[in-house]
């Protein structure tokens, strides 16, 4: 397809829809440069493709599409064409049948004309004279005048005429046939003679003994007839353009109307249309509805009769009120309104339904035929929801013990590489004791003492729980379950002091602060610190790739004085663990499960924080955090009260 260059891509566009890539060359030639459109994968468009699916003919550089006639368009030729035949027909046997009329009028008046001087006494006696034109001649002419007939010939049996309009013929043999009257008959004929065609009638004259001693002719000419014609046939042909003229204003209000109805389409276009109305219609797997004006269901498809309850469509589907749907009366009311809905979620006694709503309109009209209804069964969907979402949660799950398990599992490791495998190997023993707990007091439907729940269940030691209530409270033995050591922390700093450092991070790390144990749990502390460090470390190493190697400080110190409620409490600890990262955007959004401003990987993001979160509101402890372009520093506050008891 060629366009000029000045006609731009939308040209192209409206005139057909491309699927698929389209290229653009230009080429350039002696009447100047013209944009090739070289479109791929082409549908079927107005200007590209026939309506019979053949490609259309260039003329000139322009593309010439046959138009086919609408249904409109045909009917309203073939009734003209009907009416203009049929008043042509009628005309035509109207003219036929005058012309026939007035030529046996002229016959039956040339007949009694010509009788009427046969049996004259006048003319028998002139017949019998010497000259017999003498008398009749005259007697002739005044007769045609007043008979209003065009010729009068009186003749001899052996043609010689006696009398004739033109005198010039008296005298002369007559011209027709004859031999009838010579039989004593009487008889019409049309016959050109002297005068041209006409009709006439011949008759004998016979004297008292019935021989025939003459003949008379008497007749009009064809001409004349069709003179009297003229006045008939210009009434019929007026009669005719009036029957036209109103068929044809009657076949332009019905070509209107149909022309409305059919939107102007063929009847090709409307069998195509039709077909893919039948296979959209029930090949969709939403249910769909038009209600019409008067809020009655006029067509639906096979899903909607399954959603909906309804019969199944047929070839003639016969109109169903809404009263008669079993829905929800939301629903009905819905239908019925023709409001404009989007996702509207309505619960049938056994499906969850989403509709969908919009007005039908008429094309090139601001009027509206109805409302059609798209609904969507979302049961299983909702069950799919279900199940997803329990995944999820799992998943969740699955990767918090990741977190948690990689910081212990390198605190595990750095004791063992310091030398201090008992404490390694009580540590880990702690873990696998506190997990066989919870998981024994979650069979029993009881809350863990280190977990989400604890927080609200400080102390089980009740009644119906004796075996609870055993004196194994915190204490300041260094070895103490709800303690943790220094030597702890010394390990897992030297862990994380060296995955800093594989990534171009210098970790420092200071503890001479700590005055001693951390009054909290090692699994709760090792959460905490290795978190807080991991998430620093990410920040700075993944802040500006390729600049000076980044830093991240934690200092772990004792307070002395008074706690965070004011009272004055030994052993309250502080974390501190400051980067010099590009700082945080939001804080508030920081410990959200799922923020983080890493890119997303299989093992999920944004758990790290959270889990500090929990940790410190279940153990009672405090985090804040100070961020600015040099960086971010976390600040963590962990007293004896906050060791779960």
């Amino acid at each position: 397809m060629r366009l000029p260059c000045r006609q731009d891509r939308a040209a192209s566009l409206r005139s057909a829809r491309p699927r698929g890539n389209a290229t653009h060359p230009r080429s350039d030639g002696p009447t100047g440069s013209t944009c090739v459109h070289n479109v791929h994968g082409l549908l079927r468009g107005r200007a590209l493709v026939r309506e019979d699916g053949r490609p259309a003919t260039e003329r000139g550089g322009s593309t010439v599409v046959p138009r086919r006639w609408s249904i409109a368009a045909r009917l309203f030729a073939l009734q003209l064409l009907f009416v203009v035949v049929g008043v042509a027909v009628g005309g035509a046997w109207s003219w036929a049948s005058a012309r026939a009329d007035l030529e046996a009028d002229a016959a039956e008046k040339s007949t009694a004309v010509a009788v009427s001087i046969a049996r004259n006494p006048f003319v028998l006696d002139q017949v019998d004279t010497a000259d017999p034109s003498q008398q009749l001649e005259p007697y002739a002419l005044d007769l045609m005048r007043r008979t209003h007939t065009d010729f009068i010939t009186i003749m001899a049996p052996d043609r010689t005429r006696w009398t004739h309009p033109d005198r010039s013929e008296i005298g002369r043999p007559f011209r027709g046939t004859v031999q009838p009257a010579l039989e004593g008959r009487t008889f019409t004929e049309t016959f050109s003679g002297t005068l041209g065609p006409s009709v006439r009638a011949v008759t004998p004259i016979t004297d008292a003994d019935g021989r025939v001693v003459g003949l008379v002719a008497a007749g009009v000419t064809v001409a004349n007839i069709s003179t009297a014609l003229v006045p008939r046939l210009t009434s019929v042909v007026l009669l005719a353009l009036a029957v036209v003229a109103v068929a044809a204003l009657f076949s332009w209000l019905l070509s209107r109307y149909l022309g409305r109805v059919t939107a102007g389409r063929g009847p090709e276009e409307l069998a195509r249309v039709f077909a893919s109305y039948e296979g959209v219609l029930h090949s969709v797997h939403e249910g769909l509805v038009v209600v019409d004006r008067s809020g009655a269901v006029v067509l639906h498809n096979d899903r909607a009769a399954e959603l909906l309850h309804l019969p199944v469509p047929g070839e003639r589907q016969e109109p169903i009120p809404l009263a008669a749907l079993d829905v929800p009366d939301a629903l009905r009311t819905l239908l019925a309104s023709g409001d404009r809905a989007v996702d509207e979620t309505y619960a049938t006694s056994d499906r969850v339904l989403v509709v969908n709503q919009e007005m039908a309109f008429p094309r090139g009209s601001t009027k509206p035929l109805g409302t059609v209804a798209t609904i969507r069964d979302q049961t299983d969907l909702l069950h799919l929801s279900g199940e997803l979402a329990a995944t999820r949660t799992l998943t969740d799950a699955l990767r918090s013990q990741t977190h948690e398990f990689a910081n212990r599992l390198h605190a595990v490791v750095a004791l063992m590489e310091l030398g201090r495998v008992d404490e390694a190997i009580r540590f880990a023993s702690d873990e696998i004791e506190r997990h066989s707990e919870v998981e024994r007091r979650r069979a029993v439907g009881r809350p863990e003492t280190n977990g989400p729940g604890a927080a609200d269940h400080p102390d089980d030691c009740t009644d119906d729980h004796p075996d609870d209530c055993t004196d194994d409270r915190p204490d300041d033995r260094p070895d103490d379950p709800a303690r943790t050591a220094p030597e702890v922390l010394d390990a897992l700093l030297a862990a994380k002091r060296a995955q800093a450092a594989e990534r171009g991070v210098d970790l420092v790390a200071d503890t001479s602060g700590l005055l001693g144990p951390v009054p909290a749990a090692p699994g709760d502390v090792i959460t905490v610190l290795g978190n807080l460090v991991d998430n620093a470390v990410d920040a700075v190493a993944g802040a500006r790739p390729g600049r000076e190697r980044g830093r991240v400080e934690v200092v772990v110190s004792g307070v002395d004085g008074p706690g965070l409620d004011g009272r004055g409490l030994d052993g309250h600890v502080r974390l501190v663990v400051r980067d010099d990262g590009p700082g945080i955007a939001d804080v508030n959004a920081v410990y959200q499960r799922g923020w983080s401003t890493k890119q997303a990987g299989p093992e999920g993001r944004g758990i790290g924080l959270d889990l500090v979160r929990s940790t410190l509101t279940r153990t009672g402890g405090t985090v804040d955090v100070t961020t600015g372009p040099d960086g971010s520093t976390f600040t963590v506050h962990l007293t004896p009260r906050s060791v779960p008891t």
